[in-house]
């Protein structure tokens, strides 16, 4: 998949998120300098992962002009890193390097780094400001929007957090030269999320990826932007709506659970599990006749033809149903699905029996 990061975004207006701005491209930059400038910061400490560090940072930190004291906390790359114990240690740096109340945290990374940044800046002296820049694709249209801060308990993902708004949130879709192609695909999976459940006319633009004028991707980030923060903007504290952002997550979490705490299953991206969520979510809807016969295989022609088929063995349904007991969105001890009424449209709020959960399991290897 080729990048182009050029000028679309540089003309693109901010987007006012619930109590911060998003800027794009480098003109982000200057918005960025001038709010460092003026708040007199303390400290600026950068966290960013081995893989931010050495491939994006060489972009940032020329772009960043400012006379303080810069110090760069680095931690290990992927979801394993997601955790208490990675909060401890970043924790501790920040106050061996002398981090006080009005010191500053600049995420730079994917959405491990931004979920974690975002967290460890709400708690550390009970909150200090931070900013996210983030550098995947996943991280740009889905992590770093919206306020959600934590980490994962175990393989339990984002069981510890808080929502809590960054300063501001700056788009530079340059950094997506960096990632390898499945990282991207990662990514692609909320953007095809976002038209499923918000805009048909988006998801069409989609549905046949071969034809799609990747000259043009920046223009499908912006969107995908818009659509995440206009859900966000109407239900901050996900009370109503914003479980819509759920689809596919109930049972791609539970998925990505799985396949991290088991030491014989290849670990998933986040994007690859949501992916296969999306499938089984979507077949629950066509069998709860939310969504037609003729849509479902769209959604999962669609799917598969940019993720490869996940092996799901019979021993390993059981512990993936256990899973959906710690998903987030339950009330009442009931698990909750956020399913699709047609194409651009969800119902919140849907339970589903076991029954169909393991027959959707067995249509997708279909």
């Amino acid at each position: 998949m080729p990048y182009f990061a050029e000028s679309f975004l540089d003309k693109m207006q901010s987007i006012q998120a619930n109590g911060y701005p998003i800027f794009f491209g480098e003109s982000g930059y200057e918005f960025l300098n001038t709010f460092i400038d003026e708040n007199k910061y303390s400290n600026i400490f950068i966290l960013a992962d081995t893989h931010s560090n050495d491939y994006c940072l060489t972009r940032f930190l020329p772009l960043l002009a400012t006379d303080k004291n810069i110090e760069i906390i680095e931690i290990e790359s992927g979801e394993s890193e997601k955790n208490i114990n990675t909060c401890v240690e970043i924790w501790s740096i920040l106050t061996e390097l002398g981090g006080d109340r009005k010191s500053l945290l600049i995420n730079v990374g994917g959405g491990v780094i931004t979920d974690i940044g975002g967290f460890v800046a709400s708690t550390f002296k009970r909150g200090i400001d931070f900013i996210h820049i983030p550098t995947t694709l996943l991280g740009m249209v889905d992590a770093s929007i919206g306020g959600k801060n934590g980490v994962d308990l175990g393989s339990l993902k984002n069981q510890v957090g808080v929502i809590n708004v960054p300063k501001m949130l700056l788009i530079d879709t340059e950094y997506l030269s960096t990632l390898p192609q499945n990282e991207m695909r990662s990514g692609l999976a909320e953007m095809l999320k976002h038209g499923l459940i918000f805009d048909a006319a988006y998801w069409n633009e989609f549905k046949d990826l071969g034809n799609i004028d990747f000259a043009d991707f920046d223009q499908l980030i912006y969107r995908s932007i818009e659509i995440k923060n206009k859900i966000v903007m109407q239900d901050p504290t996900e009370n109503g709506i914003r479980k819509a952002l759920n689809f596919g997550h109930t049972l791609g979490h539970a998925i990505e659970s799985y396949f991290l705490e088991n030491k014989a299953k290849k670990t998933l991206l986040h994007g690859e599990a949501i992916a296969a969520g999306m499938i089984l979510e979507s077949y629950i809807s066509w069998q709860k006749k939310l969504l037609s016969a003729v849509e479902y295989l769209e959604i999962k022609n669609a799917i598969n033809s940019v993720f490869e088929t996940i092996v799901f063995e019979e021993k390993d349904l059981a512990p993936i149903l256990d899973m959906l007991i710690h998903d987030k969105k339950n009330e009442y001890g009931k698990i909750q699905f956020a399913l699709l009424d047609g194409i651009g449209n969800i119902k919140i709020n849907q339970e589903v029996e076991n029954e169909l959960i393991i027959k959707s399991f067995t249509d997708y290897k279909s």
